[in-house]
């Protein structure tokens, strides 16, 4: 007799009776040595800034592999492919992940729009949407999102609390906003006029919107100048924000207080395009450490991510706010498979999914990552924090939702 039969047979005798050895439960993209996980990413198009995760994450996975063994024994592989942020596109390279790649589930994919093309299929094939890279608030229904868990801030959360800080601390400011034609800007306006309260309508002085496909804001900039607004929110993603920044940087006489999402608080992705001279004093919101902060200099999480940039992604930039929510996001995914265990089913995942309860050595002290069933949105608290033309440092006490 073998010995691995001969161990069965010797614990089958001191298990009680009725009970059996549990054997591993797989679905397409599961096995006893590998997990396959597929993302859509933009490596391409408007939002191509933001597609440095997908090598990000697949750095993050060769450590789990090569310094952990994999996770349970397993070993990562991501697949990630081209969306272009394009709806149809992120469609199309989602029906191949699933039905031609055989993945377990899409993780961290990433885009509003795209995910929302995606979600009723993925919905009719009952494939987990894994820690979505969006920070909309139409996430947070547990009932229309069976196969959904979102990873980010919410925007909405975010655009009140800057209401919030303008009514508190510049209560005769004469606000204006730039928003984004879709989910993302939706959701900023209606936080950012939530936060400012019942003067909301009266502070409110210009309202600009444009398309992700046009090619610049400017002439956006310029109806908010002419407003006499002196406080400008920016409810944009990477590319327009650097060109909005830019150009009021351009026009003389015009120095508004600017709300930054943190979406676009990246200071090699977009403050230093725009100028770091037009990006200082602008204000923003973190939860995550930023390692360029010298307040972070002996923490021992920014050690262990700078040591991971250095061994395993060192074309990668450090400061890059992809780079760190990637590596934090991918803390939150080993500890969702760790609890799996040998049932990587795509019903177990996604259960798994939607109960987490862990705290990312990349984000500032106290601000967790949580989820139950009933309470999808994972990020509860926001620090302000303002850039000084060449590094964010933070600004108060944190705002709770």
């Amino acid at each position: 007799m073998n010995k691995n039969v001969a161990l069965s047979a010797a614990l089958a005798v001191l298990l009680p009776a009725g009970m059996a050895l549990a054997a591993p439960e797989y679905d397409p993209g599961a096995s006893d040595t590998e997990i396959l996980i597929g993302i859509t990413a933009p490596l391409s198009g408007p939002a191509s800034a933001y597609g440095v995760a997908c090598q990000a994450h697949a750095a993050y996975f060769k450590m789990i592999n090569e310094e952990k063994g994999g996770v349970n024994g397993r070993q990562l592989k991501l697949v990630c492919e081209d969306d272009a942020f394009s709806p149809p596109r992120a469609i199309e390279q989602t029906r191949k992940l699933v039905e031609s790649v055989g993945v377990l589930f899409l993780y961290n994919s990433l885009g509003t729009s795209t995910n929302s093309a995606v979600q009723p299929y993925m919905n009719s094939m009952e494939v987990p949407q894994v820690l979505l890279n969006s920070g909309a608030s139409k996430w947070l229904d547990p009932a229309a999102n069976p196969w959904q868990t979102s990873s980010l801030p919410q925007n909405r959360t975010e655009a009140q609390i800057f209401g919030r800080y303008i009514a508190e601390n510049l209560p005769n400011a004469r606000v204006a906003l730039l928003e984004q034609s879709d989910d993302f800007g939706k959701d900023y306006r209606e936080g950012l006029m939530a936060g400012l309260g019942d003067e909301a309508a009266s502070m409110m002085v210009a309202h600009e919107t444009y398309e992700l496909s046009d090619p610049t804001v400017d002439s956006q900039i310029l109806k908010i100048a002419a407003s006499g607004a002196d406080v400008v929110v920016l409810g944009s993603l990477a590319k327009h924000s650097a060109q909005a920044i830019r150009k009021i940087g351009e026009i003389d006489g015009f120095n508004p207080q600017i709300f930054l999402g943190w979406a676009s608080s990246g200071i090699d992705s977009v403050l230093a395009p725009a100028g770091l001279a037009a990006s200082k004093g602008i204000l923003s919101t973190a939860v995550i450490k930023h390692p360029d902060d010298p307040e972070w200099t002996d923490d021992a999480g920014v050690r262990d991510y700078v040591a991971f940039m250095d061994k395993y992604f060192p074309a990668g930039v450090k400061s890059s706010i992809s780079n760190v929510y990637a590596y934090a996001t991918n803390e939150v995914l080993v500890d969702i498979l760790t609890r799996a265990g040998d049932n990587l089913t795509r019903a177990n995942v996604n259960e798994m999914a939607r109960t987490v309860d862990v705290q990312p050595t990349m984000y500032i002290d106290g601000v967790r990552f949580s989820y139950t069933p009933e309470d999808l949105d994972p990020i509860k608290s926001f620090q302000l924090i303002r850039f000084d033309g060449e590094r964010w440092h933070q600004e108060g006490e944190p705002y709770s939702k």
